[in-house]
Order: C-alpha cells, then sequence, then structure tokens
C-alpha cells in the first residue's frame, strides 16, 4: 500500500489524475481512490507531530553599531551533519563574520535536553564558521529523531533572528518570525532539484533542495519512510531561503533500484511543490 500511495502521487502531477493502464505499479487504481490515497497521505503527515516553532524576541534596532544599512548582509548557514563524526551530531553556523561566540545559542540547545560537548570557530573565505558536536544528554549518543533534529534547527534559526534581526531579510523563516521578511521570493516548483545516485551496493544517496520551510526535515524523512525507505544518515542544509538535504537511503539493505528510485522521487516533488495543498480542494 504505501508503494502504492508513492505511486499514486506521482500520477498526481502538475494536478491532474490519471490512470495508467498495465502499469506494473498501477495497482488497477482508478482516480478516485488515487484521490483517496493522497488525502490519506495529507492526513497522515499533518497528524505526523506537531513541530513547536520558536519565536525570535522582537529587535528594534541591531546591536553593533559597525554594521549599517549599506552592508551587504551575507547568507545565513545552518548545516545538520550526521555523517562526520559516528558518535555525534555536528552543527555548523555561518553568517558571515558577524556570528558571536554563541553561548546563548548553545545554552537553547541545552534545554532541548541536548549536550554540547565541544565547540570550535574557525575562519575562511565566507566567514566565521562556529561548530557544535551535539548530544542527546539521557543517551550520550547522537540525535536520530528528526523531530528533535527540526526543532534544533528552528532554534538556532530563532537564536539569529533574534540576536541579528537583519538575517530575517535572507531568511525563509524570516516570513513568519523575524523583523523584515526576505525581499527575494522563491518560485518553489523552480527551486525543487530532486536527484538519486547509487553509493554503493548497499545505499542509495538522495539529494534534495527545495525553498526552506518550517517543518520541512520532518516531512522529508516522513516522505521517504511512507515508501518503506530507510534513512541512514545524512546533511541538512539551510542556506538562506533555500534547504538542502543529502541522505543516505536504502530498501531492505541495498540500494534502491530505479523504478523505486522514480517513486520516490515522483512523490517528493509533489508534495514539496504543493506545501499547502488543501483535502477540500478534491
Amino acid at each position: 500500500m504505501a508503494v502504492a500511495m508513492a505511486f499514486a502521487n506521482s500520477l498526481l502531477l502538475n494536478g491532474k489524475a490519471k490512470v495508467v493502464e498495465n502499469h506494473p505499479f498501477s495497482f488497477g487504481l482508478d482516480t478516485t481512490q488515487l484521490h483517496i490515497l493522497y488525502k490519506e497521505r495529507r492526513r497522515r503527515l499533518s497528524s505526523y507531530s506537531t513541530i513547536i516553532i520558536p519565536r525570535a524576541s522582537p529587535a528594534a534596532t541591531i546591536e553593533d553599531e559597525n554594521y549599517n544599512e549599506s552592508d551587504t548582509i551575507p547568507t545565513p548557514k545552518v548545516i545538520i551533519d550526521q555523517d562526520s563524526d559516528p558518535d555525534a551530531t555536528v552543527v555548523e553556523i555561518t553568517f558571515g563574520d558577524r556570528l558571536g561566540a554563541l553561548i546563548d545559542t548553545m545554552n537553547a540547545l541545552k534545554n532541548l535536553g541536548l549536550n554540547v560537548l565541544k565547540a570550535n570557530v574557525f575562519l575562511d573565505s565566507s566567514g566565521k564558521h562556529n561548530k557544535f558536536a551535539i548530544t542527546k544528554a539521557d543517551t550520550g549518543r547522537k540525535v536520530e529523531d528528526p523531530e528533535l533534529l527540526e526543532a534544533i534547527r528552528l532554534t538556532i534559526i530563532n537564536n539569529l533572528l533574534q540576536y541579528h534581526p537583519e538575517s530575517s531579510s535572507q531568511l525563509a523563516m524570516g516570513v513568519a518570525f523575524g523583523v523584515e521578511p526576505p525581499k527575494q521570493q522563491v518560485d518553489v516548483d523552480i527551486a525543487t532539484h530532486i536527484n538519486i545516485y547509487d553509493d554503493n551496493p548497499d545505499r542509495s544517496l538522495l539529494y534534495v533542495e527545495t525553498a526552506d520551510r518550517p517543518g520541512l526535515l520532518v516531512d522529508l524523512v516522513k516522505i521517504i519512510t511512507d515508501i518503506n525507505i530507510t534513512v541512514e544518515s545524512g546533511e541538512f542544509d539551510t542556506e538562506g531561503l533555500l534547504a538542502k538535504a543529502k541522505f543516505h537511503v536504502s530498501y531492505k539493505g541495498k540500494a534502491i533500484i530505479k523504478p523505486l528510485q522514480q517513486v520516490l522521487a515522483n512523490s517528493l516533488r509533489y508534495f514539496l511543490r504543493r506545501p499547502t495543498t488543501e483535502e477540500a480542494s478534491f
């Protein structure tokens, strides 16, 4: 049923349902059944979890007088890396040369039940990079739960908006939580790119780039696992108005075969391009 639901999503592209006669993955579904499968997926996604999105405290002015309106505001980046350290989740934050020690950010992460094991700062041509190694306080292990990973991401962005309100014009979250929404708008249809590559016989690499929004990480993992595909590890980057994800995925311990790759890509593309589709529209 999960594969049937995913294939139903691929048939509903461009807002039109169609029946593919004798297709090996059509399962004999007609248009009405395809709509029912779509509605069920939307219901399951909406009821899966509720991410509490933190709100940044309003800031009327930018505290650092060295910055003025004529400055070019750098692109904020938040990277959640599950690959580089086998024992910890690595978080990297970049905002040009404007970031300080981020003590408040580390304290906010501790309030989520996390331990910040080590932190370091390094400089390169893109600016100052702040990196933290994070584990769950109760287990001492890296963070695997997508809800908690999304909460980490939103907490970091919340603090960035609070202490650097000028960043709101560069972040997708600035629309709802910042003092100034982004001047540039992203067309989600144009911004969405999905690619799947063979990594080795045991797993594949899934790359997703799309317009950022709250809850995106949870939605991506949920859509993937609904097709019985396993998410082993990966990296999730928030880069200004865009989100870029890299997941190592497998199906029954093996790399994903081409037909299932297409089902996965179509399912992701359909839901990413229509994040606010209402059931009542059918």
